[in-house]
């Protein structure tokens, strides 16, 4: 059982924070605060395309997975639900309470009165009467509405002030309801955790974030170890697809110390890396619409990797960003969102 215990006041040394995080087990699951059993590896549907989801997921389910990751704006809960309901319920493969679903509210939902509604329309999309957990997906929020990404004439986003703690409260009346079994959070940093924290009635149960050997999040993931949250790591292999990829960038899945323990222990180097990541506690969730590709990303539990070796992999550390939203401002790439007061990547984690 993957436990947290919490931070000595002296231990804030990195060095001490690595070794932290380096846990070491065979189980497949986390727990969170609330008890309950989250599995360690989820099928991530983010990017998957309309007509090919469907299919994943079923993949998925029947390979072994026991989690599917979702969300409203990834615009494929619909056939997610598809997939979930010809799968899930009496005389079928599965029963609804094996399989753990999280979903994430929009930026264009976060006043009190738009929380409940957006969370109806993913329950009906995905054919589901709760969820297991849902994140407000980022700290900020947009101009309410039914346009995903709203914009003035110029192009530029419109932004709306709302506090999240506001929206936290909104959430946690979800729970109340039995709507949802657990809250949390994605894509908020550490002074944003404990800023709910201050407030929680309800605590949040786990952090989404991007994680991966080039980010490997070591003082994020003991600051929620600390607080009792479950760190989830998304695009868990660097996001390799991702459109805005430079011809010279290193490739994380062609890193020498990753290859060569693929080699060692006759995996992939992508199961090199999930590895590492149950093995720190971190629940991960790689995407993929291919059947070889979803069956492999889940056969990680039959191998441990030795205390050095989980440290070579943690130390290629670089803190490179890459899932960030950025625009184009006189001529320069800069994040899309820094100018708002609650966009969370300016702080150091």
């Amino acid at each position: 059982m993957i436990r947290s215990e919490p931070l000595g006041d002296g231990m804030r040394d990195r060095s001490q924070l690595v070794d932290r995080v380096l846990l070491k087990g065979m189980n497949d699951f986390a727990v969170l605060n609330t008890g309950r059993k989250m599995p360690l590896i989820g099928l991530g549907t983010w990017k998957s395309d309309p007509g090919k989801v469907k299919q994943a997921v079923i993949w998925a389910l029947e390979s072994g997975y026991r989690h599917i990751d979702c969300a409203a704006i990834y615009g494929n809960e619909a056939e997610i639900g598809e997939a979930l309901q010809e799968t899930l319920g009496p005389s079928k493969l599965l029963r609804r309470e094996d399989v753990f679903i999280t979903s994430k509210l929009w930026n264009t939902h976060h006043h009190s009165e738009d929380v409940e509604p957006a969370l109806l329309k993913t329950l009906k999309e995905l054919k589901l009467e709760y969820l297991d957990l849902y994140l407000i997906h980022w700290p900020y929020a947009f101009q309410r509405g039914d346009l995903t990404f709203p914009k003035k004439e110029d192009g530029s986003l419109l932004y709306d002030d709302i506090d999240y703690k506001v929206t936290w409260a909104a959430m946690e009346k979800l729970v109340e309801k039995g709507l949802v079994r657990s809250i949390g959070l994605s894509n908020f940093n550490s002074s944003q955790i404990d800023d709910i924290l201050s407030v929680a009635s309800i605590k949040p149960t786990v952090l989404q974030v991007e994680g991966h050997p080039y980010l490997t999040q070591v003082e994020l993931l003991a600051h929620c170890r600390d607080r009792g949250l479950v760190m989830t790591s998304y695009s868990p292999l660097g996001s390799p697809d991702r459109a805005w990829k430079h011809p010279d960038e290193p490739v994380l899945l062609q890193e020498p110390v990753i290859t060569s323990l693929a080699m060692r222990y006759k995996k992939t180097p992508a199961q090199i890396i999930l590895r590492w990541q149950t093995q720190r506690g971190v629940v991960t969730i790689p995407k993929s619409v291919t059947q070889s590709r979803i069956k492999e990303n889940i056969q990680v539990f039959d191998f441990t990797l030795e205390a050095e070796e989980m440290q070579s992999v943690t130390a290629l550390n670089k803190g490179w960003r890459y899932i960030v939203p950025m625009i184009d401002v006189e001529g320069k790439r800069v994040p899309r969102d820094a100018g708002h007061p609650y966009y969370p990547f300016n702080d150091p984690y």
